[in-house]
């Protein structure tokens, strides 16, 4: 069984041979272009999962070709290779739409690790493709629901992936993350792409609500159950028949409730407080946390077998500042959002807000960024949102302190100062992971290594 289908466009017989025999070794299909046109053609012929593009070809430059793959082929994801290893050729091809960047000779074990990364990106497009496809049989109100997700980091698009799955059956979903991920959105959406979206959709939070009053509000009460109980009520797990109930911060639920939440999961009935009545129940059942549930099991704070009953399926929202490749095009959808509410035109964001929306950690995570952003826009007195808009000034002058020293350096010394700093911020970011760095970068994992043997930084 073939693997993946890939495409590599080099003019080097003997390298185009050497790489396709690699990868056909590992079991892929495997194709070969010494040139453009060649390669327009068999782009033509078969439906290809990874492309690996020579920067210089006898018809073209790669970069120009990229181009023309994002246009056309945007789902497949291109690794450039060259014998002109440079930053600047990198960059050039990371802006350019690149998945990676590999510097000749290549070296094989870096290739299959970067073609098996691409192979997964190339697969979550495909699904997120098929699940945008699945937006348009949304309603209106739905649709903006669906639209306001940003999917742009890796991880984003592996939550999508893994909700499209999970929508089509009724299992229990349990979704995990800090404050401010975005958790309800994802309940919701999951509803909306689910066979029951024509049901009702309806939320509680554990931890906003008392607990004699969760109980009421979750199991209803018969007329006399308890004072001012003056008639009687349907809980929550009735109105939610044939559609789906979601319980967010479950962490939150006093024990006793998750015992008789865990009895209602099994045997599909409540009684009414005050009842004598079995009731039947049907609904799609799917919790949210931002606590440490195994923990709280441990701590004997939470109910392992109600843990296992939920844990079904597990979607981990990742926080803000691990997904920064969603914070532009979030904050983006924001403008737009807060233009149409306080009737402003906001083009967009300064340059240094957005260097500034980048480099902040984001502890209340999208819930943050968008009250920044709605602050932006009610303060904004140009057309650009400024870092002093979105309460993002640096305290003292810690940039300007940065930028006067450099300015005082020799240029090969400030460069190199900016180019060791640079490598550190990556691997700090990337948690030492020296692959993750040389993305965030734009570089090989061969050129950052050189670099930080040159400039003393450890293995």
């Amino acid at each position: 069984m073939k693997k993946g289908n890939i495409l590599i466009v080099e003019d080097d017989e003997a390298q185009r041979k050497l790489l396709a025999e690699a990868l056909r070794k590992r079991g892929f299909y495997v194709e070969g272009a010494e040139n453009l046109a060649e390669a327009k053609e068999l782009l033509e012929k078969r439906d290809f999962n990874v492309l690996l593009l020579d920067y210089k070809l006898p018809d073209g430059d790669g970069l120009e070709f990229l181009a023309y793959l994002k246009k056309n082929y945007p789902n497949i994801p291109t690794i450039m290779l060259t014998a002109y290893a440079s930053v600047e050729n990198a960059v050039s091809a990371m802006k350019a739409g690149a998945f990676h960047y590999l510097a000749k000779p290549i070296n094989l074990e870096e290739l299959n690790l970067i073609v098996d990364k691409a192979l997964e990106e190339n697969k979550l497009i495909r699904e997120i493709t098929l699940l945008r496809e699945r937006f348009k049989f949304l309603s209106d109100k739905e649709l903006k629901i669906a639209e306001n997700i940003v999917a742009e980091s890796p991880a984003m698009k592996k939550v999508l992936s893994l909700v499209s799955k999970v929508a089509e059956t009724d299992a229990p979903v349990l979704i995990t993350g800090e404050s401010g991920t975005g958790k309800g959105v994802i309940a919701r959406l999951i509803h909306q792409l689910s066979p029951d979206k024509e049901g009702p959709f309806l939320q509680i939070n554990c931890a906003a609500i008392p607990e004699t009053l969760l109980e009421a509000e979750l199991f209803g009460y018969e007329r006399g159950a308890f004072t001012g109980a003056t008639h009687s009520k349907a809980g929550l797990f009735e109105l939610a028949e044939g559609g789906t109930l979601f319980l967010d911060e479950i962490g939150d639920m006093p024990l006793s409730l998750q015992a008789k939440l865990l009895t209602v999961l099994q045997d599909k009935t409540i009684r009414r407080l005050g009842g004598l009545k079995e009731i039947k129940v049907n609904f799609r059942f799917i919790s949210a946390t931002n606590q440490d549930l195994e923990r709280m099991v441990e701590e004997g704070k939470f109910r392992e077998d109600l843990f296992w009953r939920l844990n079904v399926i597990r979607i981990n929202i990742p926080p803000l500042r691990e997904r920064k490749e969603d914070i532009i095009p979030l904050a983006q959808l924001f403008i737009k959002k807060f233009n149409q509410k306080y009737r402003k035109e906001v083009q967009g964001l300064t340059q240094e807000a957005m260097l500034a929306l980048l480099r902040h950690d984001f502890p209340g995570n999208v819930r943050e960024l968008e009250n920044r952003i709605e602050r932006g826009i009610i303060l904004a007195e140009d057309e650009y949102l400024t870092r002093e808009d979105l309460g993002l000034a640096l305290e003292g002058q810690t940039e300007e302190d940065l930028l006067d020293k450099l300015l005082k350096l020799p240029l090969e010394e400030a460069l190199e100062h900016l180019e060791r700093l640079r490598i550190e911020m990556a691997l700090k970011e990337a948690k030492g992971v020296k692959v993750r760095a040389a993305e965030i970068l734009g570089i090989t994992e061969r050129m950052l290594r050189y670099k930080m043997e040159k400039y003393g930084l450890g293995g």
